[in-house]
C-alpha cells in the first residue's frame, strides 16, 4: 500500500507587514511595511522570509530579498526599477522578471490563489486548459508577467504539466 502524498494546507490570500532593511529606497520600504507581502503562494513556489534581506552589487543599486522560490531561488525587489524578480540561487547574479511591482505582484498572487483548485489529480485533460487560464489572469493583471523564463511563465507551465492538483478532488 502506498503512502499518500504530503499535503499542503488550502493557500489562503494574506498580506504581511515587513520591516525593510535600512539601505531599501523609503518608497519600496513604505511598501514592504504597508500593506506588505504575500504570505505565501501554493506549494513552494514563493515562501515570505520572516526578514527581507538587502543585496548590494546586484543590479545599479541592489536588491531586497523578500521570500524564497523553489529549492533555491529568491524573489527580490530590484531596488533601482522596484521591479519584482527572481533568482536562481542566493549566490546568482541573474535575475528572471516576475511582475512590474509589489502591488501587481501581490494582486496576481490574489487571483492565483482564489483560482485554487485547479484541476482533480487525475484530469489531465484540464492541465493546459487551466494554465491558461492563469495565464490570462496574470496578465490581465500585468502585462509584463508572462516574460521568457520569468516565475509565472514558469508556474503556469508546472501548471498545465499537472504540478498543481487539488489534493481534496
Amino acid at each position: 500500500m502506498s503512502q499518500p502524498l504530503q499535503q499542503l494546507p488550502k493557500p489562503e490570500f494574506v498580506l504581511t507587514p515587513v520591516e525593510a532593511p535600512r539601505e531599501v529606497p523609503t518608497l519600496i520600504a513604505v511598501g514592504l511595511r504597508e500593506p506588505g507581502i504575500p504570505g505565501g503562494l501554493i506549494g513552494y513556489e514563493y515562501r515570505p522570509l520572516s526578514e527581507p534581506a538587502y543585496s548590494g552589487g546586484i543590479g545599479e543599486r541592489g536588491l531586497v530579498t523578500i521570500a524564497t522560490s523553489g529549492l533555491f531561488g529568491r524573489i527580490a525587489i530590484d531596488l533601482a526599477s522596484g521591479h519584482v524578480v527572481q533568482t536562481p540561487s542566493v549566490e546568482s547574479s541573474t535575475t528572471h522578471h516576475v511582475n512590474n511591482d509589489l502591488d501587481s505582484f501581490s494582486r496576481c498572487v490574489a487571483a492565483v490563489i482564489a483560482r485554487f483548485p485547479f484541476y482533480a489529480e487525475d484530469d489531465e485533460e484540464r492541465c493546459e486548459e487551466v494554465a491558461e487560464e492563469l495565464r490570462e489572469l496574470v496578465i490581465g493583471i500585468d502585462e509584463t508577467a508572462l516574460a521568457d523564463d520569468g516565475f509565472w511563465e514558469t508556474f503556469c507551465d508546472d501548471v498545465a504539466m499537472g504540478d498543481y492538483p487539488d489534493w481534496d478532488a
